[in-house]
């Protein structure tokens, strides 16, 4: 292979190798025209593997002992798009309906939220912070303390997360000045960390959601935003449900924007915000 260029050639038959091989690891669907995503983040672990083609890639990560290999390629494939406080809505909703009435169910249990797919930690922070202000507005409320257990596939993402610590230009990206200030503190290099009381609500763990997740234990909260797109209706249905187990009674489920849930009617109560849907377990 060239080792001036990282793009190497697909055939049809070999990106729908790898596209089985992809789902059935993590539930990624890779749509037919995504040939130069692959290519574009795989070219590097091919070079390092000298692998002449994507079907020698899958033979390898199909042996056993490939799980490091196997891991890495799902990181490079995962999308690890995120802002902080995404579209907004869904935290006014934490903030202005949910937490005032799971308050009052929590004076002798903590608070549990899930953050599922968390990428690099913007939307378990973002939470963290609501429920700082809130609190700070309501005195009082929650003593039992909150958790925020926030989950992703990727090995990277996780990483960045833990570190809790972003670049001028990322804080950027839906943060306003008041929260930077009060919520984060500086570094001599010009990047910014988040308070140590805003991350230490936060705990990460790595999960694939085609898994099982009954460890995680019962949520009041569930957000899971902007990933279930990448699968297909058959896996969302799966992840849907099996989250549905992990809510208490009468917990919340939120969803990205441009996802819906149906076909779960007896699992879930559709409850519109104005703006904004959110779905209650049944």
């Amino acid at each position: 292979m060239n080792e001036r260029s990282s793009v190497f050639k697909i055939t049809p038959d070999e990106f729908r190798l790898f596209s089985l091989f992809l789902e059935k690891s993590c539930g990624i669907l890779l749509a037919d025209h995504k040939q130069y995503l692959v290519q574009s983040r795989l070219g590097k672990i091919m070079q390092e593997h000298a692998l002449a083609s994507l079907a020698d890639l899958v033979k390898l990560l199909e042996r056993p002992g490939g799980n490091a290999l196997k891991d890495r390629v799902i990181d490079a494939m995962t999308t690890n798009e995120t802002l902080w406080f995404r579209d907004s809505h869904p935290y006014e909703i934490l903030k202005n309906k949910l937490l005032p009435e799971v308050k009052d169910k929590k004076q002798r249990q903590k608070l549990r939220i899930w953050s599922a797919a968390c990428s690099t930690g913007q939307e378990p922070y973002s939470m963290s912070m609501v429920i700082d202000e809130f609190k700070k507005s309501n005195p009082g409320s929650f003593l039992s303390g909150e958790e925020i257990i926030a989950t992703d596939i990727s090995a990277s993402a996780l990483q960045q997360a833990r570190a809790a610590q972003y670049e001028m230009l990322a804080l950027g990206r839906g943060l306003d000045k008041e929260r930077l200030q009060k919520h984060f503190r500086s570094n001599p290099d010009g990047s910014w960390t988040v308070s140590p009381t805003i991350k230490s609500r936060v705990r990460f763990q790595s999960i694939n959601l085609l898994g099982q997740y009954t460890s995680l234990g019962q949520f009041d909260i569930i957000f899971c935003r902007n990933v279930l797109i990448y699968f297909s209706s058959e896996l969302k249905l799966e992840i849907l449900r099996k989250m549905h187990k992990q809510l208490v009674p009468g917990g919340y489920l939120l969803l990205g924007a441009s996802e819906s849930l149906s076909g779960l009617s007896d699992k879930y109560k559709m409850i519109h915000c104005r703006p904004g849907i959110i779905y209650q377990a049944i």
